[in-house]
């Protein structure tokens, strides 16, 4: 395995990066404001991406995306994540859910949902989270789901259901069996978001930033028994599934964020002069400067890492659980020390630095925080060796 990209996957994550930098970084200050003029430019970025080629590149060829295999779309979702609006404007914003539904749903769910959300034509939403219980233990999941005749009724409240104020529907994880052991006790059902009983109660801000995180309440909501993603039971196996490589994808992501961070601080850092010299002159400035490198580029290695023991058919619970800690310390560290540099400018929205110090520190939470994720690779890990093996990073 090699840091390097490779040569064949140069050219379009070249592209991609020309335009994350030309195109979608500077028009980050409209797109944050928000209304008519927001919706548009997204509208013009989402339309060149058509134009060039460049959108939806890791969904499957055969609906209707670019078709870039996982790995190779592990290296272009590095530049994307340069800027929070990557996604949207590149049409990759739907692949977990894409991937998700074109592993599970059946011929009607593909064609009411799955087709429309490779073309970007509506917006999906996953409810998992909840907020009167532990997030950390999913099992004492509380929404439940009861068979009446040919339909599902759910009864629920859930929060953190990102983009349920503009989604066409919800996949809603929620209970489903009484006498299963926890984890074939839970199914993932699909809600389309205009269904009766189905009630946004507000966009919960994030450390300030409103980011259509929505808390919604299900109140008999009724939906046909068809809307059934899979097999009865199986909401966590297909919640492992999607979560997994799109932990991976976050991760890279959260590189490209690091990148644009980096580059931020190193400029200012040569720009910048204090008593006689550029701040580049003072050792203390060079230590986050290192301290940033290490970090990113151990953190990088461990994604890397894990993308190929994923491609590989591995479940890699190790690898995904050690790069999720990693990986949102990683970027919430250079962020913070690109933020020291700039000094006060850091702590305005005349740097994109203060809107991304916020989304980083979310990161140690969402996906699972890191404690549950820590506890799990150590256990995993001490696993081995109680069984009588051992952990030979070389050969892993």
């Amino acid at each position: 395995m090699s840091f390097a990209v490779p040569d064949g996957v140069r050219p379009i994550r070249d592209a991609v990066h020309a335009f994350m930098t030309e195109r979608v970084e500077p028009a980050e200050p409209v797109l944050h404001a928000g209304g008519p003029e927001a919706a548009a430019a997204l509208d013009e970025l989402r339309s060149e991406a058509r134009k060039e080629g460049l959108w939806a590149l890791g969904h499957p060829r055969e609906l209707g995306g670019g078709g870039l295999p996982f790995l190779d779309y592990v290296y272009v979702n590095e530049v994307q994540g340069r800027s929070e609006y990557g996604q949207l404007a590149l049409g990759t914003f739907t692949l977990q859910d894409s991937l998700m539904l074109h592993e599970h749903a059946s011929p009607e769910q593909r064609e009411r949902y799955l087709e429309p959300l490779v073309r970007g034509d509506i917006w999906p939403s996953f409810a998992m989270t909840e907020p009167s219980i532990s997030s950390s233990d999913p099992t004492q999941i509380r929404t439940a789901a009861v068979l009446d005749g040919d339909e599902w009724v759910i009864n629920g409240h859930k929060w953190f259901t990102t983009g349920a104020s503009r989604a066409a529907y919800t996949t809603v994880m929620c209970r489903t069996e009484q006498d299963a052991p926890p984890h074939l006790a839970f199914s993932m059902i699909l809600v389309p978001t205009d269904t009766p009983g189905y009630r946004i109660v507000r966009e919960t801000p994030v450390l300030g930033l409103d980011g259509a995180h929505c808390e919604v309440r299900y109140e008999d909501v009724r939906v046909p028994a068809a809307n059934l993603l899979g097999p009865r039971g199986h909401g966590f196996v297909i919640a492992q599934q999607r979560l997994g490589p799109g932990r991976i994808f976050h991760c890279m992501r959260w590189l490209g964020q690091a990148q644009r961070a980096f580059d931020l601080m190193c400029r200012r850092l040569q720009e910048r002069t204090a008593f006689g010299e550029p701040l580049a002159g003072k050792q203390l400035m060079r230590q986050h400067v290192f301290d940033s490198y290490a970090e990113i580029q151990a953190a990088r290695l461990l994604t890397l890492h894990a993308a190929e023991a994923i491609d590989a058919g591995s479940q890699a619970r190790v690898e995904i659980g050690a790069i999720k800690v990693v990986g949102a310390r990683t970027l919430h560290n250079v962020i913070d020390r690109a933020i020291q540099v700039y000094g006060a400018a850091g702590l305005t929205p005349d740097t994109p630095l203060d809107r991304m110090y916020r989304h980083a520190r979310a990161g140690r939470i969402y996906d699972g925080p890191d404690e549950v994720h820590i506890d799990a690779v150590g256990r995993r890990i001490l696993g081995e060796y109680a069984a009588g093996g051992n952990w030979e990073f070389g050969l892993r």
